[in-house]
């Protein structure tokens, strides 16, 4: 298995750009999204994706929240407990983040990538309601590395988990929300989980 530290894939600066936008809109550390996409790529490994799919996972992850920000909503800056109202609203991101892709210029397959990384193994997700393998491995694999950056990161409505304690949570709810068989890979990615906690650590402390 390939550690994430062998290999760090290069990435559009465009997209990198893109991404620290919003990454600063959704109070996250500079770097946040690039973490994440150095993470799926590693996971496009292990599961033998060819180059050009990696590629495309890696631009998904650099842009799979661009909706929320273009939806520009004060609830997703303050960091407080949504309403109901506000949740159904926000749950309108990731088809809004779809289309900005495709405004974008980037490939159908980011498109969906985007539109289905809220999706749960369950079926309890959105926007769709997809369940285990109707959606795609791309997506799953990032739903995995999106929830665990962002467990392990400072966030205005709590403060970062342990690395000990996101690994915790993936494990509870594998099966669930997760494919039980990408944490099982996830978990197997050492290198990449401790350069994640490490360096969200860091941001938090400089």
């Amino acid at each position: 298995m390939q550690s994430i530290l062998a290999e760090k894939p290069k990435f559009d600066e465009k997209l990198i750009s893109l991404s620290r936008e919003a990454d600063l809109f959704e109070g996250y550390s500079a770097g946040h999204s690039v973490r994440i996409a150095e993470i799926v790529d590693s996971l496009g490994l292990v599961f033998n994706f060819e180059p050009h799919d990696r590629l495309l996972l890696q631009q998904a992850a650099l842009v799979r929240n661009v909706g929320e920000m273009q939806m520009n909503r004060d609830y997703i800056r303050s960091g407080s407990v949504l309403s109901p109202e506000e949740r159904l609203d926000l749950e309108r991101h990731p088809v809004i983040g779809e289309q900005a892709a495709a405004k974008m210029g980037l490939s159908r397959g980011v498109q969906l990538i985007v539109r289905w990384h809220h999706e749960w193994w369950n079926g309890s997700g959105y926007p769709d309601g997809l369940e285990g393998e109707q959606i795609p491995l791309a997506a799953r694999i990032l739903r995995v590395a999106d929830t665990y950056s962002a467990l392990v990161a400072d966030r205005p409505f709590r403060g970062a988990l342990t690395d000990e304690n996101a690994r915790k949570y993936l494990i509870e709810w594998a099966a669930i929300e997760f494919d039980p068989t990408v944490v099982k890979a996830f978990l197997a990615l050492p290198a990449a989980v401790e350069t994640v906690a490490e360096v969200e650590t860091y941001a938090r402390s400089s």
